[in-house]
């Protein structure tokens, strides 16, 4: 019979493909990163419990261009600072990929809230701009100017808080109990410069990240850089108390009758 590559793998294809997987390079990309104060009571409404808000109502957006091997990757992140279990770190909102491919591992293994959607990172000289969009909507702009090079940082280790979780087959809440995952990357930087420009958030009923806005910009910046990502299971969490929560995830017809807030563009 011809292999039919549907069947089962034998014990040392897997292994030969987590050797493959462990032996991978380090890619690097070259990324517009920005942070900002937001509105504190906006912070906390969007964090699920058991996460806290921190001293500091914080957002930070990055916009990447990913060098992997045989295809470019645009890769994004909407977060706002958390804290958990004495752990200081970020809550991703939306994380807008241009692969399917990077979907499915960071959504299925870590809980990653991932979408496909357009991730532009584009540079003219000095002139910068990037953007997330879905839905024909460029929901979140970083737009300026290069203007200097900065120290580069000291290799660092961050920590981003995912729910990792599976919705019920009949639609009432949950198959198993949710999990909260601590994934930390360990990130170095070989190249970082000052951006001084602006961050636009565009309504958009699907990615409502307008409802955090900029009211004090802190930095943006360019740069290049490269990391690992590990992630543990850090504790099960209150499947009711998360379920109020689970919208964040998918592009839920509900959202339509949101709408925007009271005097939003």
């Amino acid at each position: 019979m011809a292999h039919v590559r549907y069947g089962a793998r034998t014990e040392r294809e897997i292994a030969a493909a987590r050797t493959a997987s462990a032996r991978l390079p380090e890619i690097w990309s070259t990324g517009v990163a920005a942070l900002w104060e937001t509105d504190p009571d906006a912070v906390a409404a969007v964090l699920p419990p058991p996460l806290k808000p921190t001293s500091r109502p914080l957002v930070r957006v990055n916009i990447s261009e990913v060098d992997l091997p045989g295809y470019p990757l645009g890769a994004g992140s909407f977060a706002v600072a958390a804290a958990h279990a004495g752990v200081e770190g970020w809550y991703p909102l939306v994380m807008p990929m241009t692969h399917e491919r990077a979907l499915t591992g960071g959504r299925e293994v870590f809980g990653e809230p991932k979408k496909l959607g357009e991730v532009t990172v584009g540079r003219e000289g000095s002139a910068v701009r990037a953007s997330l969009a879905r839905h024909g909507i460029a929901f979140v702009e970083v737009r300026g100017t290069a203007s200097g090079a900065l120290p580069l940082p000291e290799p660092s280790r961050k920590t981003d808080f995912y729910f990792k979780f599976l919705p019920a087959v009949d639609g009432s809440g949950f198959d198993g109990d949710p999990v909260l995952v601590h994934c930390v990357r360990n990130e170095k930087v070989r190249r970082l410069e000052r951006v001084t420009g602006d961050v636009v958030l565009r309504e958009s009923v699907y990615d409502p990240v307008a409802d955090l806005p900029v009211l004090r910009l802190l930095e943006i910046t360019i740069g290049e850089k490269t990391s690992d990502q590990s992630g543990r299971v850090a504790e099960r969490v209150d499947a009711r108390a998360l379920l109020p929560y689970v919208h964040q995830r998918y592009d839920d017809p509900l959202q339509i009758h949101d709408g925007p807030p009271e005097g939003s563009a």
